[in-house]
């Protein structure tokens, strides 16, 4: 009980911006110790503590942050960075607790389970807000989103970010960013109830909510498989590289990686009328769209459209797609580096499919098949051998 009496003290005079670096020091040893333990003081214990903390909303949490990184800063020594990092590794902590959330800005400074600090890694999913806050998720985290007046607008739940609807707010729409990296996935479902699961390496701009708008519109880099509510009154806009897809309800999925030769369409459900350059057209259920991107020329065909939706359970498939393509898609898949020294290779095409497989085995089936050697480098880099290295 002594020691959870000390860390509440603790909390308070940090949360007042009061502590010195000695106690600092404690409540990172504190932190240190792993999972918050039964001795962390209850939530509604400390509340009780601060006359402030009751109404504090996330703005005022993220000014408290900021003037403890300033402090932090100007105490800090020439080319010692350790006691800045301990005051934002016990920000952060603290911020998460009682806000429900932690920002990640300019400091480039996350926490981890274990409570030490860790440089923010580059495959982080990364949810930018309309207050140009840069959020970190991880993929089974729990989150409680607001907007730039504090007021909440959703939550996390594991790998689903979920808007709720408010039809009477005004004024101009906000639009968050939700950025994936290579090897991972996540979802979104949006304030109509549409919802969205984005491929690796793939982003959606979209706003909070839709309320006053005439219709609804969000913007994709990269791939997602759309889930649209249907709603007469205000139809349904994905705009991704050169790609214009409009519907009022369905199911469909668009593969637009800036990257890539082309940009697909694949209509599991419903219609879309489809718009590119200056044509379009009206998808039916089994169909794909192919847009090549050099000449703008659009082909329809009809599909398994499960091969093009497997993506979602881990599974890739390559339908009459480049070896250039394909190593691309892995790249993405597996967040991976791949070396082509096979240059002739580079444009054969191949058809292929495979469920949720590791790299290796997928690799492993191009060399039993096509004779294809390869060397790994390490575990994040493949090199594709030139004729001459087999």
């Amino acid at each position: 009980m002594e020691i959870n009496h000390n860390i509440k003290q603790l909390i308070q005079k940090f949360v007042l911006n009061q502590c010195s670096p000695e106690e600092i020091e404690e409540l990172v040893r504190y932190f240190k110790k792993g999972r918050i333990t039964d001795e962390f003081p209850q939530t509604e214990e400390v509340l009780g503590m601060l006359e402030k903390l009751p109404e504090m909303s996330d703005n005022d949490a993220q000014r408290i942050y900021d003037q403890i990184i300033r402090k932090a800063k100007s105490q800090e020594k020439p080319h010692k960075k350790t006691y800045f990092y301990k005051y934002a590794a016990v920000a952060a902590m603290l911020l998460m607790v009682f806000g429900g959330t932690y920002f990640y800005n300019s400091t480039n400074i996350s926490l981890n389970n274990s409570g030490t600090v860790s440089a923010v890694p580059e495959n982080a999913i990364i949810l930018e807000t309309a207050a140009d806050k840069k959020l970190v998720l991880s993929e089974d985290g729990q989150l409680r989103l607001t907007d730039d007046k504090g007021e909440v607008i959703g939550s996390q739940k594991g790998n689903q970010l979920v808007y709720t609807s408010n039809e009477k707010r005004s004024g101009a729409i906000q639009y968050n960013t939700l950025s994936i990296p290579y090897g991972k996935r996540f979802s979104v479902q949006l304030s109509d109830g549409s919802s969205v699961t984005l491929n690796a390496g793939s982003s959606l701009r979209y706003p909070v909510n839709f309320s006053g708008a005439n219709q609804r519109e969000v913007f994709l880099t990269g791939e997602a498989f759309f889930k649209v509510v249907k709603d007469n009154k205000r139809p349904f806009f994905v705009k991704a590289e050169g790609l214009e897809v409009g519907v009022l309800g369905t199911e469909f999925n668009v593969s637009a990686y800036p990257e890539d030769a082309t940009s697909k369409v694949v209509l599991v459900e419903g219609s879309v009328k489809l718009k590119a350059d200056q044509k379009s057209t009206i998808m039916k259920p089994g169909e794909l769209a192919n847009l090549k991107r050099d000449n703008n020329a659009l082909e329809i065909h009809k599909v398994d459209t499960n091969l093009y939706t497997i993506w979602m359970q881990g599974g890739l498939v390559f339908r009459n797609m480049s070896f250039e393509d394909i190593l691309k898609k892995m790249e993405r898949h597996y967040d991976v580096k791949i070396i082509n020294n096979n240059k002739e290779l580079a444009t054969e095409k191949f058809n292929a499919s495979f469920d949720e497989e590791p790299l290796i085995k997928i690799l492993e089936y191009f060399k039993q098949t096509y004779g294809l050697s390869y060397t790994q480098k390490d575990d994040n880099t493949i090199i594709i051998n030139s004729k001459q290295e087999k």
